[in-house]
């Protein structure tokens, strides 16, 4: 009987891509890399404290852009409401309350977004 397992998890590299079977931050395909994409086309817009002491950060998700176009956004966003971010998961991150400014930021751009979560 032919073995159906594959390891996902290392306790010394941690997570293992699916596709070489190397650590993901050592590997050579890149196709663990996640789009998030919304599954009407809106972007979400929404403000996060939880697991950063109380400091809060705006969440942008479902852009449905790849690694590139969406760090080069992300950094014309952050510009845009002169603060800090990053990039992570497919999920732009801008330090700060900036909901309000990001969603009209989008709009001019020709993007949907709304604003979600509270």
């Amino acid at each position: 009987m032919p073995s159906s397992t594959r390891l996902v998890y290392s306790t010394d590299a941690g997570r293992i891509c699916p596709a070489c079977s190397q650590p993901v931050l050592q590997c050579v395909c890149k196709r663990h890399t996640e789009v998030s994409l919304s599954a009407d086309g809106t972007v979400r817009v929404s403000r996060e404290t939880k697991g950063r002491a109380g400091k809060g950060v705006t969440l942008v998700k479902g852009l449905g852009l790849d690694g590139e176009a969406l760090t080069a956004l992300a950094k014309a966003l952050k510009a845009a409401c002169g603060s800090g971010g990053t990039v992570k998961d497919g999920v732009v991150e801008v330090q700060g309350d900036h909901c309000d400014k990001v969603i009209a930021w989008l709009a001019s751009k020709g993007w949907k977004a709304k604003r979600a979560g509270g």
